[in-house]
């Protein structure tokens, strides 16, 4: 398995396929991230498209069992970021 790409190596690479400098492409990336965290936080859900959907899951409040004491604990109610990939990548990878 290869080693994850690096923010600094995916930057290098949208500035070659942009066809722009590496100083514009962190500034776009760095924009799609700030507005999927914002609207995710807020509840919504964000398709990248080809890529997939970024949504907001709330959780109730529930039991959970401290493994170190094997107490049951009460978790309070929380939020989950949920990823379903799109089937393009999901093909795109399986090719």
């Amino acid at each position: 398995m290869s080693k994850p790409m690096t923010k600094t190596q995916l930057v290098a690479a949208l500035a070659e396929a942009m066809g722009a400098d590496r100083k514009t492409a962190t500034a776009a990336l760095d924009a799609v991230a700030d507005v999927v965290a914002r609207e995710v936080a807020a509840g919504g859900t964000v398709t990248l498209p080809g890529i997939g959907k970024i949504a907001c899951k709330a959780r109730p409040e529930r039991q959970v069992r401290n493994p170190a004491t094997g107490e049951m604990v009460t978790k309070a109610a929380d939020k989950q970021v949920k990823i379903a990939v799109a089937k393009a990548l999901k093909d795109s990878v399986n090719a």
